[in-house]
């Protein structure tokens, strides 16, 4: 059946709610889930910021139009933008590395050409790829200042929701990416199936949106490395060294895959104020791949792996005087990267940790037969997690 944006607004208001009621019961709703630090463990050993959030880089914010409707659509939108200020004047230096190329991601031929992000940047999902420029358009189009524009780079990144949203229905709107982007705000990152992340799934279990930060001491920099990202993808998952999806018996290749597949993918974000060049950020993202391989990532055939860094150091924006001709631009020394190196891989395992643990039981209806995809097991895993650190 299909549903008018209206009535799917609608439906996500009533939702919000009756979840804010006392006493309210949602079916999707199990009360609040931990992430790996509540769980008593800290991947990695540099310390996260203040929120362990990619909003712990001072200017970036995050926002998410989550779109539950029905038996049916479970999707949405999360936004990140890079700065306050007019990103299409002061550009952001930006690199991008893909590990697996099977996906839509939307304006990445002109971050690999001239290392810079002039938008926000929209995740959604696989068929909402168009809505999600549409929006990004509509919202730089009616910026202050930018009555002259002709051109714009959206930046959109997706994975595939349908296996548990009915994708093919492609409710997500333009507005809705419009509001994602000015509701997005600079504190707390709400983790788990909210926003891009509302329908995914990973490691056979409810994936979803997560985030976390490292803070380097000030002898190696100060700098603050955050991510955020859309976990949609399979392989043998590993929870800080832990062997959890083999002992919950769910993994890729579990006697030649029983008929479940590793495919997927994924979608990181990295912000830094580390004044770094496009070179050296998509040197950055490269390593966000190593904190990926972490979680036991099967990086399969049909996955789409990408990860976008940018900076948000002053010293390094690419304002209009600066285009204009030769100038003199702030630039982190490549002998002195390897710290930021270790920040980006240790962010980028804690999310996509923290997107599945704060993940909740969903359930849909999808081509006509009901799917229940469930959250990681809490107690489980802490019975994992323990047996693991007494050997």
């Amino acid at each position: 059946m299909s549903r008018s944006p209206a009535d799917i607004l609608a439906a996500g208001v009533f939702a919000a709610v009756l979840a804010a009621a006392p006493g309210a019961v949602a079916q999707e709703t199990q009360g609040q889930r931990p992430t790996i630090r509540e769980l008593g463990r800290a991947p990695g050993v540099l310390s996260p910021g203040r929120l362990n959030a990619i909003t712990d880089v001072a200017g970036v914010k995050v926002g998410q139009v989550t779109l539950r409707a029905g038996d049916s659509v479970r999707t949405g939108v999360t936004a990140v933008v890079p700065h306050g200020g007019d990103l299409f004047r002061d550009k952001v230096p930006a690199g991008l590395s893909v590990a697996n190329g099977f996906g839509k991601l939307a304006g990445a031929t002109q971050i690999r050409e001239l290392g810079e992000i002039e938008t926000p940047i929209v995740l959604t999902n696989t068929l909402s790829v168009a809505r999600g420029i549409d929006g990004v358009l509509d919202w730089m189009l009616k910026q202050p200042g930018h009555e002259d524009i002709r051109s714009v780079n959206a930046v959109v990144g997706e994975t595939n929701d349908g296996g548990l949203n009915d994708i093919r229905a492609r409710v997500v709107t333009a507005a809705d990416v419009v509001r994602a982007i000015e509701t997005a705000t600079s504190g707390p990152v709400e983790q788990g199936a909210v926003g891009a992340g509302t329908g995914t799934i990973a490691f056979g279990f409810k994936g979803g949106i997560g985030t976390s930060s490292r803070k380097l001491p000030d002898s190696l920099g100060g700098f603050t490395v955050g991510v955020l990202v859309q976990s949609n993808y399979g392989g043998m998952l590993s929870i800080d060294g832990a062997p959890v999806g083999v002992r919950l018996g769910r993994y890729y290749l579990r006697e030649e895959v029983e008929n479940e597949r590793a495919d997927g993918s994924i979608m990181i974000v990295v912000a830094t104020d580390a004044p770094l060049s496009d070179r050296n950020l998509e040197r950055l993202a490269n390593r966000a791949f190593a904190g990926l391989a972490r979680t036991g990532a099967a990086f399969s055939n049909g996955s789409g792996d990408y990860a976008i860094a940018f900076s948000t150091a002053e010293g390094v924006r690419r304002t209009p005087e600066r285009r204009m001709g030769q100038a003199m631009v702030a630039d982190w020394p490549n002998d002195r990267m390897s710290p930021l190196f270790v920040a980006v891989a240790e962010a980028t395992e804690e999310a996509i940790l923290n997107s599945l643990l704060k993940a909740q039981t969903t359930t849909s209806v999808i081509d006509g037969r009901a799917v229940t995809v469930e959250a990681l097991d809490i107690d489980a895993v802490k019975a994992v997690l323990s047996e693991t650190a007494s050997r």
